[in-house]
């Protein structure tokens, strides 16, 4: 696209859905599809200030994230409007579906964060996940959802974080 082209960037609706419902919907900048990983980048979503202690969500800040048609977990680097990474706060999920211009994810509650200068790394919500009933239900997808928090766990706390992202 050149500097005098009237295109614009493609644009998809993330779409994260939780316990068979949308949780919330919002458009994003597609930045590269390669047929197994989808990265877009979009403002933050959410309504006012999310505090989880460690770390701030708020108006201005900005998600660069990636999501897997072949894995069970999304990365979403997290930077302030000035540009500072805050980090990179991890959805356990189904794999991906991009149908037209619809991402679709299923959210299955388990979460990781991971600060900017890696020292702190922490799973979040084992308990929502605990309370959810995927274990009962489907067993298969609650072992893999464990397994792949295991994973990104190992590779947050490793040096192999960032080789999953460009």
């Amino acid at each position: 696209m050149s500097a005098n082209s009237a295109e614009t960037a493609a644009r998809v609706e993330v779409v994260l859905v939780k316990g068979g419902r949308t949780k919330i919907r919002y458009p994003a900048e597609l930045l590269a599809d390669d047929g197994v990983r989808v990265s877009v980048r979009a403002p933050w979503a959410g309504g006012g200030v999310r505090d989880f202690g460690f770390v701030r969500f708020e108006a201005g800040d900005v998600f660069t994230e990636h999501y897997w048609r072949d894995r069970w977990y999304s990365v979403k680097e997290v930077r302030a409007g000035d540009g500072t990474l805050k980090g990179w706060y991890c959805d356990i999920t189904r794999p991906a579906v991009l149908s037209g211009t619809e991402l679709v994810v299923e959210d299955l509650d388990l979460d990781l964060w991971r600060s900017a200068d890696g020292t702190d790394v922490r799973r979040l919500d084992e308990d929502e996940f605990a309370e959810s009933g995927l274990a009962e239900t489907d067993p298969e997808a609650a072992s893999a959802a464990v397994a792949a928090l295991d994973e990104l766990e190992a590779l947050a706390r490793g040096d192999g974080f960032e080789k999953l992202l460009p």
